[in-house]
């Protein structure tokens, strides 16, 4: 409810300045039409409040409103009920009918499309029927210089009042879909990549390794024994550490390198035109500054906290991206059942570790 309200207040204050200006500046069309016709003193006090002082109105009583957003559609209609008034009442005078009555056909459209283009076109006959019983039907084909003159202010000023507006919305608009694309492809709790997005990274990466020759290597990041933190101290201080670690990413690795959380407690890195010895090097800086673990909340709460590091090199010989993740996994394994708390390399980086190691100088 308070959410549709806010949305409809915010509908109601794009609407107040354009409404504001286009009746302002219609109501000298208006005159200028008028003033020929001889047409009875109580039309002139009419066209004053629709042109000075129903914009104020329309936008106190749609504000007010339990329903903001109806209620300005509403006000929209009675806009277009004026609309046809006029129009009638200058005797259809050839522009400044085609002028008032296009320029809230725009507005219509652009607030509700075709069906709010139906409904206002009814609205603008209901107004002329309304000028019919009360000043009789006239048609008035001649225009003169002055009506002309009187005319341009609202084909110039009101599109650029209405075109600012939209113009606005387009920029908020492009802003909430930035922040909802930000949104699907961060993690909630810890900011970094969430599981889809870093996958779909990986595969970038991994092709542009191989194509570039350039080195790339990936760590899998698992922070051990997580499920006796979490039953020991509770799941918010097991958040805590889960924030700590995607904290001590964000800090200790380059704009260019890739954190993601992968799940539960896995965390995955991937490092672009890093060797495998200097990511090796990143992540023992990253394991030994993490085990010095603080609560935020609660410094002299000392927690247990370590990690097992699985490392792979981006090899030639890897049909796909999965490859490169299975031998980083197996790393991990081995970091896990080898003591945990370490940095380990898979099977496949040993031996080529071991053959560069062997190869004479």
């Amino acid at each position: 409810m308070d959410n549709k309200r806010g949305k409809g207040l915010s509908f109601a204050k794009r609407i107040y300045a354009p409404r504001t200006i286009g009746l302002g500046i219609g109501s000298f069309s208006v005159m200028a039409a008028l003033y020929p016709l001889n047409v009875p003193l109580w039309i002139w006090g009419l066209l004053l409040f629709n042109g000075f002082i129903w914009p104020h109105l329309a936008f106190v009583l749609s504000t007010r409103s339990a329903y903001p957003f109806q209620a300005e559609r509403r006000n929209m209609l009675l806009d277009s009920v004026w609309g046809g008034f006029w129009a009638a009442s200058m005797q259809f005078n050839p522009l400044p009918t085609v002028t008032i009555l296009s320029m809230m056909m725009m507005n219509n459209v652009a607030a509700g499309g075709q069906k709010m283009l139906i409904r206002g076109a009814l609205a603008q006959f209901t107004g002329a029927v309304l000028s019919w019983l009360l000043l009789g039907i006239a048609f008035n084909p001649d225009t003169t210089a002055l009506q002309i003159y009187a005319c341009l202010p609202m084909l110039t000023l009101y599109p650029f009042a209405v075109g600012m507006v939209s113009y606005r919305l387009a920029i908020k608009l492009a802003e909430h879909k930035r922040a909802l694309s930000t949104l699907s492809r961060t993690d909630s709790l810890t900011g970094l990549l969430n599981h889809g997005s870093w996958k779909d990274l990986l595969q970038l990466c991994f092709q542009q390794s191989q194509d570039s020759h350039m080195p790339a290597t990936l760590a899998l990041i698992d922070i051990d024994h997580f499920k006796q933190i979490n039953d020991t101290y509770g799941h918010i201080v097991g958040d805590s550490v889960l924030r700590r670690l995607s904290h001590e990413l964000k800090e200790n690795l380059r704009t260019e390198d890739l954190a993601g959380r992968y799940g539960g407690d896995e965390f995955c890195v991937i490092l672009p035109n890093r060797s495998l010895a200097q990511a090796r090097e990143i992540m023992e800086r990253l394991r030994q500054v993490f085990g010095n673990y603080q609560h935020a909340d609660d410094p002299e709460l000392r927690v247990c906290v370590s990690l097992s590091i699985g490392l792979a090199a981006c090899r030639p010989e890897y049909q796909n991206a999965s490859s490169w993740l299975n031998e980083a996994d197996k790393a991990l394994y081995i970091a896990k059942n080898t003591g945990r708390n370490k940095v380990s390399i898979g099977a496949a980086d040993t031996l080529s570790e071991a053959a560069l190691s062997n190869s004479p100088e």
